[in-house]
Parts: structure tokens; sequence; C-alpha cells
């Protein structure tokens, strides 16, 4: 029988702050004890928790102990996990929060976003809440007319569907910023709308190629029209101004405030590295670390130059060792297979669909050959480095399968665990494979429903049959696959509440539009279970993504139990506190 939890003590020689034993007990009835002069008898010594929640329900996405009441925090660590029996722990200096039926969840972990670049763009032209063109026009003539001393006017997140075809034009920007070079890159960041002064300056013309991964748009007399897509949109960038240190270092702390109010504790940075528009964010870290900033647990992938080979592999070893360091571990790469679907350069098996419905001859971009992407894996893959791989597209998918297999077959199993992020298309006969080769599918359940993008850009040149296949979060589940929930901020919201809500009802919140592909459907458990342990899987973060005693209390206070109530309505919840380590980052005022 085991003892009450009175009798507990924390183990001989652990002090707060170190990690807990190897069997994940926090709590064990030994020595020290104190003895009773009075009585000459040993009692033990009483202890007490930092904080302690109550009052459930607690939802611990552990299958040992799924539900609970109550959980104690001490130091960084979670305690104990119970119910009544655990306000035994509370003594005269505990904070206590009383649940009164809110729901207390591990802390969300997003396994791919861009937290940096979203940080400052939110400090520039932001355009991600501009409904249409119109709407971006305003918001661009705006930003650029209130200031006259920038020398370039930057920013992004417009929305394809927002111009025809996707596809702004160069001579609408000049006449909103007629005399100064502009360039904004759109949501997906896999496209850039530059104006005619930008354009000039960066000598783009009807005579300039485009390059292998990339596609100047043209019009009819082959003139660029200001759309840049994928690896084109480096002509212009490379002549934006970079941000400075102290911006990427503001954007940084914007977006983890951001982040941490949404009940985000950890995520993996997806582009570590140089890339287009994007200003390496790896300084921004280091700083963010050496001033005791960073309050977030963070895995960075470090970027893979695909126009390069192995031949940079010391220099992704050299930038591993430099910036690992607390709360940043960079033991990740990151490659981009393909592009996206809605620029039709998403590397598919067979080609898109022309706007009449007849098959084109073009199938897409697969940036990296695969027969050197399965080496380049292996390689990786034996210095122990973590591959996140950008795959869209069914063949970008089999593509990277196919490289995770070669490494296995290499190298053995190494646990490096290995993701691919998006999963748009995959094709049927792919999806068992993530189980076999232990491959994690990182998804972003948001892009999972029918929208202006998905059903004007997407589906008439996919076609039925293969807009089938898109993001089959049910069919991962049913093989065993384990799956990673993120949100490619600022691609899409950051909120993991509304990417639980589209997860399992396939419509966005809000939306009146059909439910998109219903039998891709999923629980909730699994979805919640998908943005914590599955995302703490992928990020190396083994004693966080369930609330088990001896794991680091990274910890969320929901306002309501999304459980209790019905599916339709998981998106009105809202994050109330959120906890990293025991210690309070985010406390929303209540109304």
């Amino acid at each position: 029988m085991a003892p009450p939890l009175s009798l507990l003590r924390h183990r001989p020689g652990h002090r707060r702050g170190q990690p807990r034993p190897a069997d994940g007990h926090a709590l064990t009835p030994v020595p020290p004890y104190t003895t009773s002069p009075a009585w000459s008898v040993t009692v033990p010594a009483p202890i007490a928790a930092d904080l302690v929640f109550t009052g459930g329900p607690v939802h611990t996405v552990d299958s040992v102990r799924p539900l609970a009441t109550s959980v104690a925090v001490r130091g960084d660590r979670i305690l104990a996990v119970g119910h009544d029996e655990v306000t035994e722990l509370i003594g005269p200096s505990t904070e206590v929060v009383d649940l009164s039926g809110r729901l207390l969840v591990p802390g969300f972990q997003d396994a791919h976003v861009h937290p940096v670049g979203a940080g400052v763009e939110m400090g520039q032209c932001d355009l991600s809440g501009a409904a249409g063109a119109d709407a971006c026009a305003a918001a661009i003539r705006a930003y650029a007319d209130a200031r006259p001393e920038r020398p370039w006017i930057t920013g992004g997140g417009w929305s394809m569907e927002a111009f025809p075809g996707g596809r702004p034009d160069r001579r609408l920007l000049d006449s909103l910023v007629p005399s100064r070079p502009a360039y904004l890159v759109n949501r997906d960041h896999h496209g850039a709308w530059a104006n005619s002064r930008a354009l000039d300056i960066a000598g783009v013309t009807r005579d300039t190629p485009d390059p292998a991964d990339g596609r100047i748009e043209r019009d009819a007399d082959g003139r660029p029209t200001g759309m840049l897509q994928e690896g084109a949109m480096s002509l212009v960038a490379r002549h934006v101004p970079p941000v400075t240190p102290d911006e990427q270092l503001d954007g940084l702390l914007r977006a983890q405030s951001l982040l941490h109010s949404l009940g985000v504790t950890a995520w993996q940075d997806a582009l570590l590295g140089d890339h287009a528009s994007t200003a390496d964010p790896a300084p921004a870290y280091r700083r963010a670390v050496e001033q005791d900033l960073l309050t977030a647990r963070v895995r960075g992938a470090l970027w893979w130059d695909r126009a390069r080979g192995l031949e940079q592999l010391p220099e992704l070893l050299a930038r591993r060792a430099e910036f690992t360091l607390g709360r940043l571990n960079c033991h990740t790469v990151k490659i981009m297979q393909d592009g996206i679907a809605e620029n039709h350069t998403a590397a598919l098996l067979t080609p898109y669909l022309t706007a009449c419905g007849c098959a084109s001859d073009n199938s897409g971009i697969s940036f990296v050959d695969p027969r050197e992407l399965a080496g380049i894996v292996a390689r990786l893959d034996a210095e122990d480095f973590q591959v996140h791989f950008h795959a869209l597209g069914d063949r970008a998918v089999r593509e990277s399968l196919d490289a995770v297999e070669a490494a296995r077959r290499a190298n053995g199993h190494r646990d490096n665990r290995h993701h691919l992020a998006h999963l748009q298309v995959v094709d049927a006969a792919d999806v068992p494979r993530f189980r076999e080769l232990g491959a994690v599918g990182t998804v972003q359940p948001l892009w999972a429903a029918h929208e202006p993008q998905m059903d004007e850009l997407t589906i008439p040149f996919l076609g039925n049959r293969r807009a089938g296949r898109q993001y089959p979060f049910a069919d991962l589940v049913r093989s065993g696959a384990q799956l990673a929930f993120g949100s490619d901020w600022p691609v899409s919201s950051p909120d993991p509440i509304a990417a639980l809500h589209t997860a399992v009802n396939r419509h966005q919140p809000g939306s009146a539009r059909p439910v998109f592909l219903p039998e891709q459907r999923i629980t909730l458990a699994a979805a919640l279970a998908a943005y914590t342990a599955g995302s703490a899987h992928v990020n190396h973060l083994d004693d966080t993504g369930t609330i088990v005693p001896g794991r680091l209390a990274d910890l969320v206070v929901l306002d309501r139990d999304p459980f209790a109530r019905p599916a339709e309505e998981i998106a009105l919840t809202r994050v109330e506190q959120t906890f990293v380590g025991g210690r309070r980052v985010h406390h929303a005022e209540v109304v």
C-alpha cells in the first residue's frame, strides 16, 4: 500500500531545479525525519508545494491517469497529481489556484512556427488582417504615408485570394508607393509582391531568367508583374535593408508574449538562417538567452541551403554548438523539399490541372534532388541531427519518407525523430510508412478547411480525387503514426484553440462553409495530445507535454472545459494563465 502524501518526501540529495530520477517519481517515503523531543518518536518533516491547482478538472494527457482534479508544483517540477489528497501539500506559503471547473492542461507546443519573423512583421506593414485587395491597398497607403522616413516599405501577410489568381500586380503597388521601393511577402511566405522601383533596384527585367527554384510572374508582353514566387523572391530580397539586431530581439519578445498569451510554452522555430527576406533569427535567440529574456523552450531548425550540398555540414555543426544554450537547442536541420499548392510549386506525383481541368505539364518542384536527399539525410542522421522536412505535395512526402528510410538503413534507429511538416497531399500508400519509419507528421490544422485559398486556388488545380487526400489526420492517427501540431505563424494564426477546433470539426471557427473531408476529423483528446505530448516528442522535450509527477510544470489554465461542451464551441475557449517551469508568464485579465 502506498503511504499517504503527508508521509512523502523528496528523494535524498535532490535540490529544486535539478532533474528528477530516471523513473520519473517525484516523491518517495524516505528520510530525513525530525525527532520530537517530548516523545522521542520520529515523524516525517512537513513538505509544502509552491503552487497547487485544485478544484479541477485536469486533463493530464497521460494514459495512466488521464483525469485528475488537483496538481501540486514545487520549484519548476510537478510534485503530485491526484484529487483531494494533493491539498495536503498546501502550506502557509503555497499559492493556490482554484480552478472552479476551469480546465488545466499541459502547455501547448508549436512544432512549426516562425516567431521572430512574425514578431518583426507585426511592427512593419502588417497586412494579415486585411480582407481583400481594397483593404490591403488602404493599409499599405496608410503605413507608407505615416512613415515618410523609411527608405523601403516592407512587411507582408496578404492573402493570395485577395487578388485575381493569387497574383497582385506591381502597378497597384506603384500607385500606393510611387517613389520608394516596396516589397511585401504573402501570408505563406512563398511569394512576394514588389513594385517597379524595387524591381529596378534589383535589375529584374523581361530578360531576367527564372531561377531554378522559383518563378518570375510575367504579363502577356513578358514584363515582370511584380509577383515573385519561391526562389525568385531573393532577387529583390537581397536588396532590402536588413532588420537590425534590436528590431529582431524586439520581434522575438513581441512574439513570445503573444504565444504565451495563447498558452504556448515551447516551440520549434522552423527556420534559423538567412532565407529570402528573412534574416537569421539565431542571434536574437542568443541575446534573449544571455539577457535571461527567453522564457519559452525552443528547438531551432537550422536552415539547409538547397543550393549547396554536404560541404555545409561543418557549418551546421558549428552553428549547433554556438546556438545550443540555455533554453535554446539547435539539433535540428530544416530541409524545404517543395513549395506550395497555390502557386503550383508543391511537388506532386502527377501534374496539376489547368483552369479548364486538363492535365498540365507542371508537377511542381523538388528543391533537392531526391537521390541527393537520401544521402544528405543519412549523413545528418549519423551526426544526430533531427531533420525537419517541408513536404507539402505527395511527391515531396514520398521523397522525404524515402530519405528517412535510407537513413534507417544506413544508421539504424537513432531516435532523432525526423518529422515532415504540412502534409497537404499524402498518397494512401505512404500513410503507414510514418509509423513504420518512426517519422512524425507535423500538421497545421487551420489549413484543413474550406476557405477561399483552398476552394479557389487549390482544389480546382488538384482535381477531386487528389483533393480528397488532403490533410489526412484521421488516417494517420488510425495507422498509429505520431502527430504533432504547429501553426506556421505568420502563415496562419498561432492560436492553438482555433487549431484544435478545426482539427475536430474540419471547419474554421465562425465559418459558414461546409465541413472539409469530414472522415478526417479527429477527437478533441487526440488533437490536444498532438498539440502537447506530440509536439513535445518532436521537440525532444521528454519531461514536458503531460501532467505527470516529476515533469516540468509547463501548464495552462483554460477558462472552461471544452470536453464538457459541444465540439462546435471549442473555439470559444480562452487561455487564462500560462506557466513555464512553475513560473507564471501570462495572466489574462478576467472581465
